[in-house]
Protein backbone atom coordinates (compact mmCIF):
# COMPACT_ATOMS: atom_id res chain seq x y z
CA UNK A 1 0.00 0.00 0.00
CA UNK A 2 1.17 3.52 -0.72
CA UNK A 3 0.71 5.80 2.27
CA UNK A 4 -0.33 9.43 1.88
CA UNK A 5 1.23 10.62 5.14
CA UNK A 6 3.65 9.46 7.83
CA UNK A 7 0.73 9.26 10.27
CA UNK A 8 -1.05 6.82 7.98
CA UNK A 9 2.10 4.73 7.53
CA UNK A 10 2.73 4.53 11.29
CA UNK A 11 -0.91 3.64 11.94
CA UNK A 12 -0.59 0.62 9.65
CA UNK A 13 2.73 -0.34 11.24
CA UNK A 14 1.13 -0.08 14.68
CA UNK A 15 -1.55 -2.52 13.55
CA UNK A 16 1.01 -4.87 12.00
CA UNK A 17 3.28 -4.93 15.07
CA UNK A 18 0.37 -5.40 17.50
CA UNK A 19 -1.10 -8.29 15.49
CA UNK A 20 2.31 -9.95 15.06
CA UNK A 21 3.25 -9.47 18.74
CA UNK A 22 6.31 -7.39 17.84
CA UNK A 23 6.41 -5.47 21.10
CA UNK A 24 9.75 -3.70 20.69
CA UNK A 25 8.89 -2.59 17.14
CA UNK A 26 5.47 -1.37 18.32
CA UNK A 27 6.97 0.60 21.21
CA UNK A 28 9.60 2.14 18.92
CA UNK A 29 6.81 3.84 16.94
CA UNK A 30 6.02 6.11 19.93
CA UNK A 31 7.73 9.26 21.19
CA UNK A 32 9.00 9.15 24.76
CA UNK A 33 6.15 11.41 25.91
CA UNK A 34 3.37 9.76 23.87
CA UNK A 35 -0.09 9.02 25.20
CA UNK A 36 -2.28 6.01 24.43
CA UNK A 37 -6.00 6.27 25.19
CA UNK A 38 -7.51 2.87 24.36
CA UNK A 39 -10.39 3.21 24.91
CA UNK A 40 -10.81 6.92 25.58
CA UNK A 41 -12.14 7.71 29.04
CA UNK A 42 -12.53 5.75 32.24
CA UNK A 43 -12.53 1.95 31.92
CA UNK A 44 -10.95 -1.00 33.70
CA UNK A 45 -8.06 -0.57 31.25
CA UNK A 46 -7.62 3.06 32.40
CA UNK A 47 -9.36 3.61 35.77
CA UNK A 48 -8.46 7.31 35.90
CA UNK A 49 -9.36 7.96 32.26
CA UNK A 50 -6.27 10.03 31.49
CA UNK A 51 -4.54 7.56 29.16
CA UNK A 52 -1.24 5.75 29.39
CA UNK A 53 1.41 8.47 29.40
CA UNK A 54 5.02 7.81 28.39
CA UNK A 55 6.78 4.69 27.17
CA UNK A 56 6.80 2.87 30.53
CA UNK A 57 3.01 3.19 30.82
CA UNK A 58 2.52 2.34 27.15
CA UNK A 59 4.66 -0.77 27.56
CA UNK A 60 2.54 -1.81 30.57
CA UNK A 61 -0.58 -1.28 28.43
CA UNK A 62 0.92 -3.52 25.75
CA UNK A 63 1.77 -6.23 28.30
CA UNK A 64 -1.69 -6.09 29.87
CA UNK A 65 -3.92 -5.67 26.81
CA UNK A 66 -2.23 -6.47 23.51
CA UNK A 67 0.02 -9.34 24.59
CA UNK A 68 -2.83 -11.35 26.13
CA UNK A 69 -4.98 -11.78 23.05
CA UNK A 70 -4.85 -13.06 19.51
CA UNK A 71 -5.79 -10.03 17.40
CA UNK A 72 -7.35 -9.80 14.01
CA UNK A 73 -7.25 -6.10 13.15
CA UNK A 74 -8.90 -5.13 9.88
CA UNK A 75 -8.58 -1.49 8.83
CA UNK A 76 -11.76 -0.90 6.84
CA UNK A 77 -11.03 2.72 5.95
CA UNK A 78 -8.08 5.04 6.58
CA UNK A 79 -8.34 8.81 6.31
CA UNK A 80 -5.05 10.72 6.66
CA UNK A 81 -5.11 14.48 7.35
CA UNK A 82 -1.92 16.41 8.02
CA UNK A 83 -0.07 14.96 11.01
CA UNK A 84 -3.01 12.71 11.92
CA UNK A 85 -4.79 9.67 10.56
CA UNK A 86 -8.20 8.25 11.47
CA UNK A 87 -8.76 4.56 10.87
CA UNK A 88 -12.09 2.77 11.05
CA UNK A 89 -11.35 -0.81 12.10
CA UNK A 90 -12.98 -4.09 12.96
CA UNK A 91 -11.12 -5.89 15.71
CA UNK A 92 -11.53 -9.51 16.72
CA UNK A 93 -9.68 -10.52 19.86
CA UNK A 94 -9.47 -14.16 20.89
CA UNK A 95 -8.91 -14.57 24.61
CA UNK A 96 -9.15 -17.93 26.38
CA UNK A 97 -11.18 -19.41 23.53
CA UNK A 98 -13.66 -16.50 23.48
CA UNK A 99 -13.92 -14.34 20.37
CA UNK A 100 -14.77 -10.69 21.00
CA UNK A 101 -15.63 -8.36 18.10
CA UNK A 102 -15.31 -4.61 18.37
CA UNK A 103 -15.73 -1.73 15.93
CA UNK A 104 -13.48 1.24 16.57
CA UNK A 105 -12.11 4.49 15.27
CA UNK A 106 -8.42 4.97 16.05
CA UNK A 107 -6.78 8.37 15.60
CA UNK A 108 -3.00 8.62 15.43
CA UNK A 109 -1.01 11.86 15.61
CA UNK A 110 2.70 12.07 14.80
CA UNK A 111 5.35 14.68 15.53
CA UNK A 112 8.12 16.17 13.38
CA UNK A 113 10.42 13.30 14.46
CA UNK A 114 7.96 10.90 12.77
CA UNK A 115 6.93 9.27 16.04
CA UNK A 116 3.41 8.67 17.32
CA UNK A 117 2.60 11.20 20.04
CA UNK A 118 -1.05 10.23 20.44
CA UNK A 119 -3.12 7.11 19.83
CA UNK A 120 -6.80 7.62 20.67
CA UNK A 121 -9.15 4.66 20.24
CA UNK A 122 -12.90 5.20 20.26
CA UNK A 123 -14.76 2.00 21.17
CA UNK A 124 -17.40 0.85 23.62
CA UNK A 125 -15.79 -1.04 26.53
CA UNK A 126 -19.17 -1.91 28.05
CA UNK A 127 -20.38 -3.50 24.79
CA UNK A 128 -17.21 -5.59 24.68
CA UNK A 129 -17.73 -6.64 28.30
CA UNK A 130 -21.34 -7.64 27.55
CA UNK A 131 -20.14 -9.81 24.66
CA UNK A 132 -17.70 -11.54 26.96
CA UNK A 133 -20.38 -12.13 29.61
CA UNK A 134 -22.82 -13.55 27.06
CA UNK A 135 -20.14 -15.91 25.75
CA UNK A 136 -19.42 -17.14 29.28
CA UNK A 137 -23.13 -17.75 29.78
CA UNK A 138 -23.34 -20.16 26.83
Amino acid sequence: MEYKTKAQELSFLSRKYAVNKQKSNWLELFSDDAIVEDPIGVSPLDPIGKGHNGKVAIEAFYDTVIANGDLVFEIVESIPCGDECANFANITNKIDGAEIKTKMIVIYRVNSDEKIVSLRAFWDYEAMEQQLLSLKGD
